[in-house]
């Protein structure tokens, strides 16, 4: 063989290929991969079809390998088989719920009863305060507890028309957008549905709901562990979770499996940390004085245990029980626990703020107030 072999002699004598399945040549198709090696006489490069299954594939492959021959010299030799791939189409990613709001944080616990629902409705409230833009989405299905604890048992709830979709309207006060299956159900009645009617409720809470643009998005979740958690980590990309607890040991137990649950392969979510609800308990008319009914530090040590951040410790006072059945959060409220939830407010934006500098740029989110 006398003529020396270069990339374009190839493409060349390849170009008199067609492809049956539009009678264009495969080079004008794009069929040749850019990957074209030379050694010697000997030739190796790649065909690429739109899918694995394509009819044409053997016959295409072959008259490639004859046109080589043809159109420069016998003597080339086809190094191997000729590589075919395929045009793996990448699937398009699906919408994102909730377009506009930029951190989502689920408040749970492993038991009822430590004060979940006070931390959350609190903390919406809180971050409402320290001028971010915020909602609250009641998730306990059946426990639902933010109409009562937001003095909104009676309001009625709202279509609106926005872009050709009907929209169900949050309702707001102290700054903060609320909806809760409490609004459309009746508060006298227990909600005795299936997981899956549950799941599906929730789902339409989320995304047929105008929450508008948000900073924070708080998920008030249910506690313990169901497949309620598993439909918001599915629905939703949570930012991070905070789980509560209460000093007692038993409450602690339960805790350590909420974590738990956000760690495993199933669910994944971060945890931003720790809050340990009704630390101690403080006389209103004595607010340095500190009692430790339920035990003392049980979070604390716990948070140590697990390497999470313990981002507060929420005295127990009788404003935050009064407050929460008054629908006036006790963070609205001139107390020593009002001051505890603004700090608890102030360490999860920070918590999340590190998160978000340990994201790819393109993922990070800017907040302004």
């Amino acid at each position: 063989m006398e003529e020396r072999l270069y990339p374009k002699l190839i493409l060349d004598a390849l170009a008199n290929v067609r492809y049956p399945g539009n009678g264009k040549n495969i080079v004008e198709c794009g069929m040749v991969e850019d990957d074209i090696r030379i050694d010697g006489n000997k030739v190796s490069f790649s065909l690429i079809f739109d899918k694995p299954t394509d009819p044409f594939i053997k016959s295409v492959v072959r008259a490639a390998e004859v046109a080589v021959n043809t159109y420069i010299s016998p003597e080339v030799e086809i190094k191997g088989n000729i590589a075919v791939k395929t045009r793996m189409a990448t699937p398009a990613a699906p919408p994102k719920m909730l377009p506009g709001v930029k951190n989502i944080i689920g408040v749970s616990s492993g038991k009822g009863g430590v004060g979940k629902s006070t931390v959350a409705t609190n903390l919406a409230v809180s971050l409402a305060q320290k001028g971010y833009k915020v909602g609250l989405l009641d998730a306990d299905i059946f426990g639902p507890s933010a109409p009562l604890m937001f003095g909104l048992e009676d309001a009625p709830v709202y279509m609106e028309e926005v872009e050709g979709r009907s929209l169900i309207m949050p309702l707001e006060k102290y700054g903060v957008k609320v909806l809760s299956i409490g609004f459309l159900v009746d508060k006298e009645k227990a909600v005795l549905w299936r997981g899956g009617m549950a799941s599906n409720a929730l789902k339409q809470l989320i995304g047929e709901a105008n929450w508008g643009e948000l900073d924070y998005f708080v998920i008030d979740m249910p506690p313990g562990t169901s497949d309620i958690h598993l439909t918001l980590v599915q629905t939703l990309g949570i930012t991070g979770a905070i789980v509560v607890t209460t000093p007692q040991q038993v409450a602690l137990a339960d805790a350590r499996k909420g974590v738990s649950m956000f760690q495993s392969e199933a669910v994944n979510v971060p945890i931003l940390g720790l809050v340990e609800n009704m630390a101690w308990f403080t006389p209103a008319a004595h607010p340095d004085e500190k009692y430790y009914i339920f035990g003392k530090e049980g979070g604390v040590e716990l948070a140590e245990k697990l390497g999470v951040e313990l981002l507060g410790q929420i005295p127990l006072v009788a404003g935050i029980c009064k407050g929460g059945d008054d629908g006036m959060p006790v963070v609205l409220q001139n107390s020593v626990s009002g001051a505890a939830f603004m700090e608890l407010a102030d360490k999860v934006v920070a918590a999340i703020d590190r998160r978000n500098e340990e994201l790819p740029p393109t993922q990070k989110v800017e907040l302004k107030h």
